[in-house]
């Protein structure tokens, strides 16, 4: 079936957006890759692997047999997408610079470059997919579940979601890794990205320190005693267990074996008193949280939703967490949880589902432990 109508797919040097490039030729779509470039102040450490999977993407467009095309985002990135991450950071939350690169790069700087390539439509490799109901579209979960991403979806609008395909979102990892096998693709194995994209696989605190000035204070437990010197609230986010510098650390005379063996986890930043509140134990009160409130709101389905009971993750590769859902006087959404969720993130999103529905979400502002009483 030829039907000519043009998609530029977003080739990352994944097989995910590689396989998903070779279903749409399959289909018939004269398809043309775009490889995104969005960093670029230290392309040539060891932790930067743009010139990689530039290759591994231009390789997997020689087998398929499209073009591609190789464009810098890198300027607006730094300004729609970073500048807002250090923001966030400087401010103690813990942002999801992903989430606002697919709103603001991906969905917003790609399409309207695929556009002026005269493309109807953009694809990506994102595990999740599109469904049109009565000239309305919506998000739904990739049929992986394990693999599901409409969590980073969250922020696309009605125009973005009508332009855009999501040729692996029917489809599980495995098989996706096995079409890319059949036909000869050479990262058929290449193993899955993680992380932020511009740090890579890097020591982060040792990324944060270029540009966040560090700022010591007391790492205190639950009673306000001090046990430790964290290197500025920016560092840690909630629930962190690693990298807090405070391992060996016990009462005297207690028992072997005890409670007080038991792990120290983030719990509080104090930015007022530059302080970091930690505790042992991972279903520790200070560490659950029964309500949220979210601000700058965000819906990819055609409406906000209606108060009422739905379903929420406050973090990627989450259950959906039963909640009910209203607004307050200032616009926020609050989310009620049936159950306690477990170090509710500031900065983080808290994103609805209807079923496998997409809704949308917002950013946590603020949200309720069960207790944050010093003891």
């Amino acid at each position: 079936m030829a039907n000519n109508k043009r998609v530029v797919v977003g080739l990352s040097g994944g097989v995910d957006s590689a396989v998903s490039a070779y279903l749409l030729k399959q289909q018939g779509y004269d398809v043309v890759g775009i490889f995104m470039k969005n960093w670029e102040d230290d392309d040539d450490s060891e932790y930067c692997s743009s010139n990689i999977d530039f290759v591994d993407a231009a390789a997997v467009a020689d087998v398929i047999g499209i073009e591609i095309e190789h464009v810098n985002f890198a300027a607006e990135y730094k300004d729609r997408v970073f500048a807002e991450f250090l923001r966030e950071y400087q401010g103690g939350r813990t942002p999801n610079p992903d989430i606002l690169c697919n709103a603001e790069i991906k969905f917003k700087a790609f399409l309207d470059h695929a556009m002026r390539l005269g493309a109807e439509k953009i694809a990506t490799g994102h595990y999740c997919r599109v469904r049109e109901v009565n000239g309305e579209f919506q998000l739904l979960k990739g049929l992986d579940p394990s693999k599901d991403q409409s969590y980073f979806l969250h922020r696309l609008n009605q125009a973005q979601l009508s332009k855009t395909l999501f040729p692996v979102g029917e489809l599980h990892k495995t098989e996706v890794r096995r079409i890319a096998d059949d036909i000869g693709l050479p990262n058929a194995k290449k193993k899955d990205s993680t992380g932020i994209c511009f740090i890579g696989e890097r020591p982060f605190r040792e990324f944060l320190n270029r540009y966040i000035a560090n700022e010591p204070g007391a790492i205190k437990d639950e009673r306000g005693r001090k046990i430790g010197t964290h290197v500025g609230l920016s560092f840690y986010t909630l629930g962190q267990r690693q990298g807090l510098g405070i391992g060996g650390l016990k009462e005297k005379g207690a028992q072997r074996g005890g409670g007080e063996h038991q792990p120290w986890f983030v719990a509080r930043k104090d930015l007022a008193t530059n302080t970091l509140y930690v505790v042992q134990g991972h279903d520790h009160p200070w560490l659950l949280y029964g309500s949220l409130h979210a601000d700058d709101l965000s819906w990819c389905a055609p409406h906000a939703p209606t108060p009422g009971r739905y379903a929420a993750k406050t973090r990627y590769r989450q259950a959906d967490a039963p909640c009910e859902l209203s607004y307050n006087d200032e616009g926020e959404l609050v989310l009620a949880f049936d159950d306690p969720q477990w170090a509710v993130t500031p900065g983080q999103s808290a994103v609805l589902y209807d079923g496998e529905v997409c809704m949308g979400g917002g950013v946590i502002a603020s949200a309720a432990a069960l207790n944050t009483t010093l003891a």
